[in-house]
């Protein structure tokens, strides 16, 4: 009866670490792999959806600033005396179709007329007086 309970008391010993070692084996590839690998691939698709988001929230606001804007069709120049009233300049052009082609003949004026100011003004549609884009 003891040799009996010798070789069982193997076998249990056997089948224990049998028990030990599968169940450390699975905790290794649970803890070591499935896990961490769920878990990076959520945070990667986190990141990937975060980045997307940040790209759409700069692609809207780059098209809320480059929409087209009403633009005048003309601009005009009106030089100024010292006192900042009104003033007329014989032979100098007033009247521009476009922005700067107006603010390079203004600066230019500048210089030839230094006692004098320039406003460089435009008749917006839904404004009453002139608006003033340049002054100098």
């Amino acid at each position: 009866m003891r040799a009996f309970q010798k070789i069982f008391d193997r076998k249990t010993y056997i089948f224990t670490m049998l028990a030990v070692i599968s169940f450390s084996s699975f905790l290794v590839v649970l803890f070591g792999q499935t896990i961490p690998g769920i878990i990076l691939a959520f945070f990667k698709m986190a990141g990937e959806y975060v980045i997307l988001g940040i790209v759409l929230v700069f692609v809207f606001a780059w098209f809320l600033r480059a929409r087209p804007h009403n633009r005048p069709k003309d601009y005009k120049i009106i030089p100024l005396d010292i006192f900042g009233k009104k003033s007329k300049i014989d032979g100098i052009r007033t009247e521009f179709k476009t922005h700067d082609v107006a603010w390079s003949f203004m600066k230019q004026y500048k210089e030839m007329y230094p006692l004098h100011n320039f406003a460089l003004v435009s008749d917006l549609e839904n404004s009453d007086k002139p608006t003033i884009f340049r002054y100098i």
